[in-house]
C-alpha cells in the first residue's frame, strides 16, 4: 500500500494586512526606532524578515505571556523572532530603543526627557556584603 502523500504547509504571505494587535507599534512608534535597529549583515543572504513584524511578535508575547510556541502565524515564525529578540537583548539594542520611546513619553506629558529624580525601594538595596550560603546558620540537630 502506498503511504497518502503529504500537503506541503502553506507559505507565509507577510504582504496581506492582518488585523493589528493592541500590542502593535503604531506607525509613530516606528517611525521612532526603526534607525535604532542594527542593519542587516553585509554578505550572505539578504535580510527576508520584516523587523516590524519582529518587534510586534516580541510586544505581542510580552504582553500576553504566550509560550513562544504559541505566537500566532500572523508573525514571523517563534525562532525568527527569538533568534532577534536574544540577539538584541545581548548586544544592547533595546536600551537605546526604551531611552527613545520613554523620552518620547514624558515629552507628550509635558515633562523633561529624562527624570530628574529616582525612587530606590529599600528593600532591593543591599546591606550586607555577606550572604549566600556562608551567611546561613545550620540547623541544630
Amino acid at each position: 500500500m502506498s503511504q497518502p502523500k503529504r500537503q506541503p504547509h502553506a507559505k507565509r504571505v507577510t504582504e496581506v494586512a492582518r488585523v493589528p494587535y493592541p500590542s502593535d507599534l503604531t506607525d509613530e512608534q516606528w517611525q521612532l526606532i526603526a534607525p535604532l535597529l542594527p542593519p542587516a549583515k553585509p554578505g550572505g543572504r539578504p535580510r527576508s524578515v520584516d523587523l516590524r513584524e519582529v518587534i510586534n511578535g516580541i510586544f505581542y508575547l510580552n504582553r500576553s505571556g504566550c509560550a513562544w510556541r504559541m505566537l500566532p502565524h500572523e508573525f514571523p515564525p517563534w525562532g525568527t523572532v527569538h533568534y532577534y529578540a536574544r540577539q538584541w537583548r545581548l548586544n544592547g539594542v533595546w536600551e537605546p530603543v526604551m531611552t527613545r520611546l520613554r523620552e518620547r513619553v514624558r515629552e507628550e506629558a509635558d515633562r523633561a526627557p529624562t527624570p530628574s529624580a529616582a525612587i530606590l525601594d529599600s528593600q532591593t538595596v543591599r546591606t550586607t556584603e555577606k550572604g549566600g550560603f556562608g551567611a546561613t546558620t545550620r540547623a541544630r540537630k
